[in-house]
């Protein structure tokens, strides 16, 4: 029956309202006025100093939320990745990305299936991720620095379900990669690469952050030249013994 009401008055049904749980879209409307309201607006319509969040879907709200992203502790260029406040659970997180997901659709929150590395083509994945990735991310996910102030995050630290929600949402700087653009299967084979790839040992010795050239030249200046000063240092004093 309420499902019902629900539809009839107009609003979009969205996942949790399907599955019934129309319990999660109401605390989660309580919990958006309590914690989120004062930046998004109280109908999540935005303001000047937070974007509307009506049709984001609840992907980008878990994405944002499961990475202590939001609610953020301040306005900035990019919001960093960092340990969630006390009140953040899974179970608030489902209830607000519910209630989102109601205000006008969405990319939805993927199931365990989607994400399963196991299921998907690391090889595959790893052609993708180069062609599209590599720019920003760095070709082990390593992440680096962007443009005004911004950055592309170590992947090493994101879930499978991080990695492919914030493909489907692109937050912040990093662009939305639509079922069009890569399927769900490619997708799915992107995040077996990435896994794979954060899994693998570096037999050549420390792996510098994986950045690549910047730390690896910086470390063979330092070495470099130090080894060149103190060879020059010994020879010097034993050219002064001698003398």
């Amino acid at each position: 029956m309420a499902y019902a009401a629900f539809v009839q008055a107009g609003k979009p049904a969205d996942a949790a309202l399907a599955a019934g749980k129309v319990d999660d879209v109401a605390e989660g409307k309580s919990l958006f006025v309590a914690h989120c309201a004062s930046c998004h607006g109280t109908n999540a319509e935005g303001t000047e100093t937070a974007p509307t969040l009506i049709g984001v879907g609840a992907a980008a709200v878990d994405f944002q939320m499961s990475t202590g992203r939001m609610p953020a502790a301040n306005p900035g260029p990019q919001a960093p990745r960092k340990p969630q406040p006390e009140w953040v659970t899974p179970e608030k997180i489902t209830q607000i990305s519910a209630y989102v997901q109601s205000l006008g659709g969405g990319p939805q929150v993927p199931g365990a299936e989607q994400v399963d590395p196991k299921l998907g083509d690391a090889g595959k994945g790893g052609e993708l991720f180069r062609a599209n990735c590599i720019q920003c991310h760095n070709w082990a996910g390593a992440g680096g620095a962007l443009t005004q102030g911004k950055h592309a995050p170590d992947l090493n630290e994101a879930t499978p379900t991080q990695i492919y929600e914030a493909m489907v949402t692109g937050p912040q700087a990093m662009p939305v990669f639509n079922d069009t653009t890569i399927t769900p299967e490619e997708k799915r084979s992107m995040i077996a690469y990435i896994t794979q790839v954060r899994a693998q040992k570096d037999p050549g010795g420390f792996a510098l952050g994986r950045i690549g050239p910047v730390t690896e030249g910086l470390v063979a200046w330092i070495v470099g030249l130090s080894v060149l000063a103190l060879a020059a240092i010994w020879i010097t004093a034993k050219k002064r013994q001698k003398s």
